[in-house]
């Protein structure tokens, strides 16, 4: 059993990254939307968007050692269940980030802002969760932890993460509500934030 979970440690670990690839590749190769001009701003998201980068930090630096080790030692078995889990969760959020920068077209932006003619996008994904980017995001964080780091790292960078999204999201969705009102507030009371199907 212990080398089965060897084997299926490095399978996972190379499907991860594979996923990766593809999920800059939903942010590098997009299609670029047309000029517009630029409506309100929220320039404290950015502290946000570098604290959800600083949550990728311990799970990258305390890799496991030695290499394809278990996740949790001594639990060959839950350990193969946690790697088909992390595959499986790598690839549903390269899927929902991509869904959702199709959904938001030319609105899409690393800094929290509105353009002119901004609309309130609450179709596809943004029927299951407000933030799927951030969710995808939080989807990867996980499931890199649990292919290349150990659980306190893992921990320890969620945490982070979930910090700077809390700020993040905080930032946009005051935009939101300044601009679209009780539109915005009922599609929130609707739509959990950022895990789908719970109020989170």
């Amino acid at each position: 059993m212990e080398q089965i979970s060897y084997y299926s440690s490095a399978a996972a670990l190379l499907l991860v990254i594979g996923c990766w690839f593809a999920f800059g590749a939903v942010f590098l190769i997009r299609t670029k939307p047309e000029a517009t001009i630029e409506g309100a701003k929220a320039p404290r998201s950015y502290a946000g968007l570098v604290l959800q980068g600083v949550g990728f930090l311990p799970i990258w630096f305390f890799w496991r050692s030695p290499a394809f080790s278990d996740f949790i030692d001594g639990m060959a078995v839950l350990n193969i269940a946690l790697q088909v889990l992390a595959v499986v969760l790598a690839a549903f959020s390269v899927w929902l980030a991509m869904s959702a920068v199709r959904e938001l077209g030319k609105q899409w932006s690393l800094q929290a802002r509105l353009v002119a003619g901004h609309k309130l996008i609450t179709s596809g994904v943004y029927q299951i969760v407000r933030h799927p980017i951030y969710t995808a995001m939080l989807g990867m964080l996980v499931a890199t932890g649990i292919v290349y780091s150990r659980p306190l790292p893992t921990l320890t960078g969620i945490v982070i993460f979930l910090i700077g999204t809390q700020i993040r999201t905080h930032s946009e969705e005051k935009l939101l509500t300044d601009a679209f009102g009780s539109e915005f507030k009922d599609w929130k009371a609707k739509v959990p934030g950022l895990i789908p199907f719970l109020k989170i």
